[in-house]
């Protein structure tokens, strides 16, 4: 699909999520690239691959299922139809950590604080 054809952008705010995927082994990097295409390219994602978070202030998970581990991409959107990611980890129990929670609230704070610092709308 070309870059026209996209329905949403993804874009990766600080450096916390490319330190992540660069601990990734090959394969699981060739399913986050894909999960992250399909999330830019299809008009009703699932929610096998992407969900709200309950009880958090406009957070969602994109979900990549990897050999060894489901891996999380936390985000949120900004303009409607770019969504920023903050960071990743690999999920290892039912439960999604609370510290990684809070981590990707304190993420989004510091992308909205810097937007608003250099007038960016």
């Amino acid at each position: 699909m070309s870059e026209k054809s996209k329905l949403r952008e993804v874009r990766f705010y600080g450096r916390d999520f490319q330190d992540f995927f660069n601990q990734l082994s090959p394969a699981a990097k060739a399913k986050v690239v894909w999960t992250l295409k399909l999330v830019e390219e299809i008009p009703r994602i699932p929610e096998i691959y992407f969900k709200h978070l309950e009880s958090t202030q406009g957070l969602y998970e994109i979900r990549v299922h990897a050999v060894g581990g489901a891996i999380r991409l936390f985000c949120f959107f900004d303009q409607g139809k770019l969504i920023i990611v903050t960071h990743g980890f690999i999920k290892k129990s039912q439960k999604t950590p609370r510290r990684e929670i809070e981590k990707a609230h304190e993420i989004k704070r510091r992308y909205e604080v810097e937007k608003q610092k250099n007038g960016i709308t």
